[in-house]
């Protein structure tokens, strides 16, 4: 939660009846022209009761004076965020491996690349991730991305040439599955090439002998041919829909999301 204080810190709002805790919903301000909704949830049994709409008004009302409003939905739930005028952008396809045996032995992409290396991220400056990252995202994130590498929990590598330059970088980090067992999630991962993303999977996966989830937009041309000559598996789909002016954002560099909840 602390990633999301300090991207937005009045951002997260929870529902409370008679002081007890029924829902959530994170509306996140990146900036004046750009927010994300996100983390919308009702205690089951307190639903249609109306909670759920009046945290969803309390978000719009947050975010009234950004120019796009995006979101992550449910595929059931399309037909509602329409309704609000959100609009359908792209769908992002969620891939499992089960760690580092479905990866191929050898590099699938043959290409050499002997002026590149994969280095731990507290190799390279924080400035110069922020750099890379900002020009391939709609919205500056540095407080969000700064929590988010220098998370402790999971581990970060960046390619870099020998100039040190970055020319892409990704994020492992445990998380728990639907099943209350423990996984892995990539994400973010960014990087110049498909030969090169393949490096950092290959790295952040490393030995890895559990289940691991990676988010990545259908935007991205390269991914799906990726993933799944890497041995992952598409196992579900949510839609990304805006509603305002979408921003411009080329997503072929894009290969794993941050989290869906923060757009």
């Amino acid at each position: 939660m602390s990633i999301y204080r300090n991207t937005d810190k009045q951002g997260v709002w929870v529902a409370c009846l008679d002081n007890e805790p029924i829902g959530c919903i994170a509306c996140i301000k990146y900036n004046s022209s750009y927010g994300f909704i996100g983390l919308f949830i009702v205690k089951k049994e307190f639903r249609n009761n109306g909670y759920g709409v009046r945290l969803w008004k309390h978000a719009l009302n947050y975010l009234t004076n950004d120019d796009c409003i995006g979101l992550e939905a449910a595929p059931d739930r399309l037909n509602d965020y329409q309704n609000w005028g959100f609009k359908k952008s792209s769908i992002t396809n969620r891939w499992k491996s089960n760690g580092f045996q479905d990866l191929p032995l050898s590099n699938f992409y043959t290409d050499q690349y002997h002026s590149f290396k994969v280095v731990p991220g507290s190799q390279l400056t924080s400035e110069a991730v922020l750099i890379y990252d900002s020009q391939r995202e709609p919205s500056p994130r540095p407080h969000f991305l700064n929590g988010w590498l220098n998370n402790p929990y999971g581990n970060v590598s960046v390619i870099i040439d020998a100039n040190g330059m970055c020319h892409g970088f990704g994020r492992i980090r445990p998380c728990v599955l639907k099943d209350n067992s423990r996984g892995w999630r990539i994400g973010p991962l960014l990087a110049d090439t498909p030969p090169l993303a393949e490096l950092l999977i290959r790295k952040l996966v490393g030995n890895l002998d559990a289940p691991i989830l990676l988010d990545c937009s259908n935007l991205n041309p390269y991914a799906n041919y990726l993933l799944s000559s890497l041995g992952f598996k598409e196992i579900s789909k949510t839609y990304r829909m805006y509603k305002g002016l979408q921003p411009p954002c080329p997503m072929n560099q894009v290969y794993g999301l941050a989290c869906l909840e923060l757009g």
